[in-house]
C-alpha cells in the first residue's frame, strides 16, 4: 500500500483508489482516528482524483466549521455560523461511510476471531465475500433494504437452504453491527428482519432407530478400526462428530472412582459449539467398548482420532461423508450419523430420564436461570440413567 503522487489525497490497494486524508491536529479530539479513508470505488485516475477533491473540499469545509464553532467567528462575522452550512448534516458524516466491508471484515475479525476456529473465519469470510459479490465493496453506512434483498435473492438462486440463508445473513449483520459499533454511529437496519422461507430445502435428521443402532454397533465390532471405533463411540455417548473427532486421548479415561468417562473440553484444534458443550459423559455400552480399543492401539499423537484432525482444526466435513458412507445401508434412508446423537435423547426419555439430565449428557443448553447454579449432576447419576438406556432391548 503507497501513497500516489499522481492522485492527490489517494492511494491504492488492490488496484482501486482509496481516499485518505490525516485529521488536522487541533481537531484530533473530535475524531476516534488520526486519518479519514475510505473507498473511492474506481480503479479510474481520472474519477478518482475528481472524486477525492470533492471529498478533500467538503472535508476542508466541515473542518472551517468546526474551527468557527469553537473559536468563534471573526468580529466582522454578523451572519450566524451555522447558517453557512446548509448542508450540516451531510458534512458532519463525512466518516460514516468510510468503513467498506472490507475493512468492516477485518475489524470484526480482529475483535471477534480470537481464540474461534478457522470455521468461524471461513464461514464469516464467506458471508461477507458473496455480499461483496452482489453489491460490491461497499461502505457499510450506504447498505439499503435493496441490498439485503438483492443479497437473499442471490443466496436462494445459488441453491442454499433456509437454513444456511439464514446463517449467512446472520453473520453479515454482525459483522456491519460491530462496525458500526466501532464509529460510534447507529447500526444499520438494512439487514434486519429479511423475509425468507427458513425452512426451504431444510431436511429433517431423523434419529436411528434402536434396531437399526444395534446394527450398526455390532458391525462396528467386526470391523474393528479407528472409523468404527468414532461411530460406536458416537452411538452409546450422543456426542457431536467434531466433539467427537477432536478428542485428546486423555480426555478418554478408563479409571477413575465414579467410572469411566469421556471429557469433552475445548482444545486449540476445536473449540466447543456452547459453554454447555462442555462436559464429562460416562462411558457405557459400544462407547467404553471404542475408547478401550483407542486407548489399547500405540500412537504418537495425542489425538484420539488423527485421522480426521490436523492443524487446520477437525475435518468434519471428510468424516461425516465417509462414515455416513458407511451407514447407508445399515440404517433406513434419512438417517445419518448426526441421527445417533437425536437417538440418544429418545433412548433417555424411553427410561424416564429427567429433561434436565438429558440436556447435561447431551450439552444441551437448559432453560431457566436455575440451571446456571451449581456443578450439575455427578458421573454416579448420569451413569445409573444411561446404563438403564443401554440395557433397553
Amino acid at each position: 500500500m503507497a501513497y500516489n503522487n499522481r492522485v492527490r489525497f489517494c492511494f491504492r490497494k488492490g488496484g482501486v483508489f482509496y481516499f485518505v486524508r490525516r485529521v488536522p491536529a487541533d481537531l484530533a479530539s473530535v475524531y476516534k482516528h488520526t486519518r479519514i479513508s475510505f473507498s473511492l470505488r474506481t480503479k479510474s485516475r481520472t474519477v478518482a482524483q475528481s472524486r477525492a477533491m470533492a471529498v478533500a473540499a467538503r472535508l476542508e469545509e466541515h473542518w472551517f466549521r468546526l474551527r468557527l464553532e469553537r473559536d468563534g467567528p471573526p468580529v466582522s462575522l454578523s451572519v450566524p455560523v451555522k447558517s453557512l452550512f446548509a448542508n450540516q448534516a451531510a458534512l458532519s458524516e463525512v466518516t460514516l461511510s468510510s468503513t467498506t466491508l472490507t475493512q468492516a471484515l477485518e475489524t470484526y475479525l480482529r475483535l471477534r476471531g480470537a481464540g474461534r476456529s478457522q470455521l468461524f473465519r471461513r464461514t464469516t469470510e464467506r458471508a461477507v465475500g458473496y455480499l461483496i459479490t452482489v453489491c460490491g465493496d461497499r461502505p457499510v453506512a450506504e447498505l439499503t433494504r435493496r441490498d439485503a434483498n438483492a443479497f437473499r435473492d442471490w443466496l436462494i438462486a445459488k441453491g442454499l437452504t433456509g437454513s444456511s440463508v439464514g446463517r449467512m445473513l446472520s453473520c453479515v449483520r454482525a459483522v456491519i453491527n460491530v462496525a458500526a459499533n466501532e464509529e460510534g454511529i447507529d447500526s444499520p437496519r438494512a439487514f434486519s428482519s429479511v423475509q425468507y422461507d427458513r425452512k426451504a430445502g431444510v431436511v429433517s435428521r431423523a434419529p436411528v432407530p434402536l434396531v437399526a443402532l444395534r446394527r450398526v454397533q455390532t458391525a462396528c465390532v467386526e470391523a474393528d478400526d479407528d472409523r468404527r471405533w468414532l461411530v460406536a463411540l458416537i452411538a452409546d455417548t450422543g456426542l457431536r462428530l467434531s466433539e467427537a473427532a477432536g478428542l485428546a486421548r486423555a480426555d478418554l479415561v478408563l479409571h477413575h472412582p465414579e467410572g469411566a468417562f469421556v471429557e469433552v473440553r475445548p482444545h486449540d484444534w476445536r473449540p466447543l459449539k456452547t459453554a454447555s458443550s462442555a462436559r464429562r459423559v460416562p462411558l457405557v455400552g459400544s462407547a467404553e467398548w471404542a475408547a478401550r480399543r483407542v486407548l489399547s492401539k500405540a500412537s504418537r499423537s495425542a489425538y484420539a482420532f488423527p485421522r480426521y484432525v490436523s492443524g487446520d482444526g477437525v475435518k468434519a466435513n471428510a468424516a461425516s461423508a465417509t462414515l455416513n458412507k458407511w451407514l447407508i445401508p445399515l440404517v433406513p434412508e434419512g438417517c445419518s450419523i448426526h441421527g445417533m446423537r437425536h437417538a440418544l435423547r429418545d433412548r433417555l426419555r424411553t427410561v424416564e430420564c429427567p429433561s434436565d439430565i438429558v440436556d447435561q449428557i447431551g450439552g444441551w443448553t437448559t432453560a431457566g436461570a436455575g440451571h446456571g447454579y451449581g456443578k450439575g449432576y455427578p458421573l454416579t447419576v448420569l451413569r445409573k440413567w444411561m446404563e438403564a438406556m443401554t440395557n433397553v432391548t
